[in-house]
């Protein structure tokens, strides 16, 4: 996926995240067990979609838009023009564009 990064508008930083169902599900040993996995954040949108593909034997590709730092700051929540709906549909099809060209489609 990552060659279709560069040609996006908005800088991308591709890393790790570790999915929970559930913020009381974050526990010290679990916090712990995360950063020891560098993990580079953590979000809770995604857990059923992996629980779906695990009992369903499917592939699924999931696309964060990590936009605060645990409400920290007064803008924490501000993800941009239209609430980063136009990023997140450039990223959508930059994906969807490198996904067709490795199945032979154009």
């Amino acid at each position: 996926m990552t060659a279709a990064l560069p040609a996006l508008p908005d800088r991308v930083i591709s890393g790790r995240s570790w999915t929970t169902d559930a913020p009381y599900r974050e526990t010290p040993a679990a916090i712990r067990r995360a950063r020891d996995a560098r993990a580079d954040c953590v979000e809770m949108e995604s857990a059923a979609l992996y629980a779906y593909a695990a009992a369903r034997g499917r592939d699924v590709l999931c696309l964060a838009h990590v936009t605060n730092t645990m409400a920290v700051s007064g803008d924490d929540f501000e993800k941009g023009q239209a609430n980063g709906a136009l990023a997140a549909i450039a990223m959508t099809a930059a994906v969807a564009q490198v996904l067709r060209a490795d199945l032979g489609r154009p």
